[in-house]
């Protein structure tokens, strides 16, 4: 195992300096154990992207493996969609799309320039019928809630989402992890993804995942294609989705969703920075 693997630190998503979902990728993660892994997911605090060969070079390029701190995802937004932008910029991906393994199922990253995009399935939504859990974690009361269902929504793994009537009430949440583990456990949700609608492109969201190591995500792009998905569902998505999210944190981002134009599923994408120290690309 490598004793010291490169590691890059990203910010994607970011909308403004300082935000964005910290990032960090290894490259070459060839020889690293599960726990090493995990550990640096740990060291770091955040979402890890791992790099790969492929497990079948017939259908695809890379694997990519995901870590929070506490356990393996099978498949992060941020972590796909920063980790290929940095293979382009090594000039480790030179063709117009990369085909991505994960644990959820394939997906490619389409590049156009310095853009790239991550493909997505269309999702499903279902409603929640017990909303008790998720009202009493997140400190809501039945009329805090916009007219929209309460939906599980997924493009990968399930994310609940809450539509709340106004911006401040979203951005004054306060939950205790311990009560959004619950909630997510009783309704199984893999994280709470309150949202408020500011127009028919636009919405404002959180994320508060149930039991990654950390109480929020800054930016979260399975939680804003489940969003996606979920507006789809009750026929309020628009063309392109504009989701903007880590306000209440400090770290501003801002997530774009669509449908993909050459399939039946979606397209995810947002901008991707080198934090301070790391340009080792």
């Amino acid at each position: 195992m490598p004793s010291h693997p490169e590691i890059v630190l990203l910010s994607v998503f970011p909308a403004a300096p300082g935000g964005g979902n910290p990032a960090p990728i290894v490259p070459d993660a060839r020889g690293l154990t599960d726990e090493a892994m995990r550990l640096i997911a740990e060291h770091h605090g955040h979402e890890s992207g791992f790099v790969l060969p492929p497990e079948d070079a017939a259908a695809a390029d890379r694997r990519f493996r995901f870590f929070v701190p506490e356990h393996e995802m099978e498949m992060c937004g941020h972590a796909t969609l920063g980790a290929a932008w940095l293979l382009r910029r090594r000039g480790e991906a030179s063709g117009e799309a990369l085909r991505i393994e994960t644990l959820s199922g394939p997906v490619r990253a389409i590049f156009a320039g310095d853009a790239v995009e991550v493909t997505q399935p269309a999702g499903t939504a279902v409603p929640v019928v017990d909303l008790a859990p998720i009202l009493t974690a997140l400190g809501l009361a039945l009329g805090d809630l916009a007219d929209a269902p309460v939906l599980n929504a997924a493009t990968s793994r399930t994310k609940t989402l809450v539509p709340l009537r106004h911006t401040e009430r979203l951005h004054a949440l306060a939950p205790e992890m311990g009560a959004v583990r619950a909630a997510c456990e009783a309704i199984g949700s893999t994280g709470l993804y309150p949202y408020v609608l500011a127009d028919a492109t636009t919405a404002h969201a959180r994320q508060f995942p149930r039991n990654s190591g950390y109480p929020e995500d800054a930016a979260t792009g399975i939680a804003a294609t489940a969003l996606y998905a979920g507006l789809s569902a009750f026929g309020a998505a628009p063309r392109e989705l504009i989701v903007r999210q880590g306000e209440a944190m400090g770290r501003p981002s801002e997530i774009r969703v669509c449908r993909d134009p050459g399939g039946v599923g979606l397209r995810l994408s947002g901008r991707v920075v080198l934090l301070d120290g790391t340009d080792r690309a």
